[in-house]
């Protein structure tokens, strides 16, 4: 899932949309639902409460990481406790049949925070880097995606700085990382590099290239990963888009 962003697309309608996934979910019962952040628009203590009443209603883990929305585009220790405070950790990694999901804060890419940044990539690092003595593909999920068209476009507010960009497809192609997942562009974006799948998905709040809202559903095989997309069904209006795949 991405970009819940609880009022993003209008508060109540947020929460209506957030909703109809968790049933839908709860319904195809996978093994577990990764948010790839972004979960409020505005972080609160109302707006967290309503996220983390719906998130709860999973029957199934739910692992999150944070998006500039809710820790700020730069996170200070004051946003970065809060959220830790309410929502819980905001990188950290999990182990599951085999593979290695490593969350990460990827905010602490985007800008060098003081205290923060460096503590964040040395473990990354530590963290990516230590899987190769368990032999596990690595699944890695931040917010931002590392690039949108091409690896090599120049740094905007859609995408990771290039050097920080280019340093981590290099850690990732030595490391057996399969897939980075990632959301905050509000449009589906599928690159491959070096047979590493990076997807952006979908939202449940709004798609600034009109597509449904819903979410993605990956299935493992081996060692290969596949998804696709499942919209909700329940939409609202202005936004469908009745030609999509």
């Amino acid at each position: 899932m991405c970009d819940t962003q609880l009022g993003m697309g209008g508060y109540e309608q947020d929460i209506l949309a957030f909703d109809q996934a968790v049933e839908q979910i709860n319904i195809i019962n996978p093994d577990f639902v990764i948010i790839c952040g972004d979960l409020v628009d505005i972080a609160n203590d109302s707006s967290f409460a309503d996220f983390i009443k719906i998130k709860e209603d999973l029957n199934i883990p739910c692992y999150c990481v944070p998006g500039n929305h809710d820790v700020e585009n730069i996170p200070n220790s004051n946003t970065l406790n809060y959220y830790r405070k309410t929502i819980g950790q905001d990188y950290y990694e999990f182990q599951h049949n085999g593979y290695s999901f490593i969350l990460t804060n990827s905010q602490l890419w985007k800008e060098d925070v003081e205290g923060e940044s460096e503590k964040h990539n040395d473990w990354f690092i530590k963290t990516l880097t230590s899987q190769s003595y368990k032999t596990n593909p690595v699944i890695v999920v931040g917010h931002y995606p590392l690039y949108i068209e091409n690896m090599n476009e120049d740094e905007n507010y859609f995408n990771i700085p290039i050097d920080k960009r280019l340093e981590l497809l290099k850690l990732f192609s030595q490391n057996n990382v399969l897939a980075y997942l990632s959301g905050h562009a509000h449009e589906l974006v599928i690159n491959n590099h070096n047979n590493i799948q990076l997807v952006t998905g979908e939202t449940t709040s709004l798609n600034f290239d009109k597509r449904p809202l819903g979410f993605r559903l990956w299935t493992v095989s081996s060692d290969t990963l596949k998804h696709h997309f499942i919209a909700l069904e329940k939409q609202i209006e202005k936004w469908i888009n009745p030609e999509y795949n």
